[in-house]
């Protein structure tokens, strides 16, 4: 069997499935297929459920201490693995190697370092009262399925893997088929550092053949999903009969708001990034952007020719910019959008179509595209698009600019772009989101909670709301039986 045909990791294993049947892994650069894997069903499903159930009460007996060093081991193996890591991810995704390497490599070994370090803070609490002691001790779930996106693959999955096993539950992994490369090497990592066999298990395959039965699985108790909105839906419905525990982090159209008091220089760069960063496929990117009337034409001026000096090329060129969307389907969808815009009465200022650089014709191709002088509440400037494409708007007013903003479904993050940080907290407040940056995008503290509102998602994972979210909390009250003298 060829190198490139991954298989299922399951108590400890790495482990074919069932059947004969495959899925093509294809490079976003170039079309062209250069892996497999496994098309689970819910056979495989069933015994990484198993495993995992099976390992459960003894790796939730360990103390947060023994946890915790499991998780530096991993995050020393993973280190080692360095450039591996950007190199998988930039194949897998289409992204720029330097973007790959700064960010997807950096966080992924990061965040079991962190989640090591709070999970080895993690004690009891006590409130006392006049005549007992309350403690609440953290206990695990149990056995939690980890479903993640296309976009960044390893960052979000060591995102999930490394507190749900720091807090004592053992872990299904389902990621995205479309990006399995990294999770493999996880895989393969947890492998070599002998992690107990059964605490973290991975299922390869799409979401009706493995991510629903996993989901509605009866022996999972709890799911923690970062995806699409219209999929998150899917997976709510299936774990909601059965009261688990659920965490979704969906999607998102956010708003960068430019007043007229920013620094216009620093603006436009931070602005470009927030719209175009992994050709934005974050769920992050601000790809909506808002401009004060009195600086439009200049900032409107700025931005485009940022947007056009932006390098788009080989993912593997260090000096390259911006990489392919990650699927044939999903450039068609974009294309789409920008059909769309022009039939609602968008000016294209910049893109607009696919572009196919030199020996990459075959690729998922697209030009950072801006669209100017659509109505605020149209299609193209309220709905998701998820690729390298923002519409522009004039406001006159703060309250404009907040109205503005909150005219969607979504609500996960946006910023705001000011030189007055009173005004910048007074207009992140009024916007209905889960996270706002002034002045910055993009700028993670792994301490804070992260998530949104409306349809972008139910419940908040980083830092101590990851360690909620992946425990139980008891409390035990002990009441002194001494004999008062009085």
């Amino acid at each position: 069997m060829s190198s490139n045909n991954l298989m299922n990791y399951i108590a400890g294993e790495f482990v074919r499935q069932s059947s004969e049947d495959w899925m093509d892994v294809f490079e976003p650069a170039t079309g062209k297929q250069f892996a497999k894997v496994p098309h689970s069903g819910p056979q495989e499903v069933d015994q990484a459920v198993a495993a995992a159930r099976a390992a459960q009460p003894s790796w939730g007996a360990l103390t947060h201490s023994v946890r915790a060093d499991w998780l530096d081991r991993i995050a020393d193996s993973l280190e080692a693995k360095y450039e591996d890591i950007a190199a998988l991810e930039s194949r897998d995704t289409g992204k720029p190697i330097a973007l790959a390497r700064a960010v997807d490599a950096y966080r992924s070994v990061a965040n079991f370092r962190f989640f090591a370090d709070l999970v080895r803070e993690q004690g009891v609490e006590r409130f006392e009262m006049s005549d007992a002691t309350n403690i609440v001790v953290s206990k695990p779930v149990g056995v939690a399925a980890l479903i993640t996106p296309w976009n960044l693959p390893l960052y979000l999955l060591s995102w999930k893997v490394a507190p749900a096993i720091g807090m004592g539950n053992t872990v299904i992994c389902k990621p995205s088929e479309l990006t399995p490369m990294t999770a493999n090497l996880l895989m393969e990592t947890i492998h070599e550092v002998g992690l107990p066999s059964g605490v973290v298990n991975l299922v390869h395959g799409d979401g009706v053949g493995a991510g629903a039965p996993l989901t509605s699985h009866p022996d999972v108790d709890l799911v923690s999903f970062t995806g699409g909105t219209a999929t998150g839906a899917k997976v709510a419905a299936a774990a909601s009969p059965q009261f688990k525990k659920l965490s979704l982090e969906l999607g998102g159209k956010n708003a960068s708001i430019v007043f007229a008091d920013c620094d216009l220089e620093k603006t436009v760069e931070g602005v470009t990034r927030a719209a175009f960063l992994n050709q934005g496929q974050v769920c992050l990117c601000g790809s909506r952007i808002l401009i004060e009337d009195s600086i439009y034409d200049d900032f409107v001026e700025g931005f485009v020719d940022s947007v056009e000096s932006m390098k788009i090329g080989d993912p593997s060129d260090e000096s390259t910019q911006l990489g392919a969307l990650i699927s044939a389907e999903h450039l068609q969808k974009v294309e789409g959008y920008v059909s769309i815009a022009r039939e609602e009465g968008g000016e294209v200022l910049t893109g607009g179509s696919p572009c196919l650089p030199k020996e990459f014709e075959n690729g998922n191709w697209m030009a950072p595209t801006v669209i100017g002088g659509l109505p605020v509440d149209s299609r193209c400037s309220t709905e998701e698009i998820f690729g390298p494409v923002v519409t522009i708007h004039r406001f006159e007013t703060e309250q404009q600019a907040v109205d503005i903003a909150n005219n969607t479904r979504y609500g996960l993050a946006g910023s705001v772009w000011t030189g007055d940080l009173e005004k910048g907290r007074r207009v992140a407040e009024g916007i209905d989101t889960g996270m706002v940056w002034v002045n910055t995008w993009l700028h993670r503290d792994l301490r804070v909670p992260f998530g949104g509102v409306k349809d972008s998602g139910v419940g908040r994972e980083g830092g101590r709301w990851s360690l909620g979210f992946f425990s139980e909390p008891l409390n035990i009250c002990l009441k002194s039986n001494k004999i008062s003298n009085t």
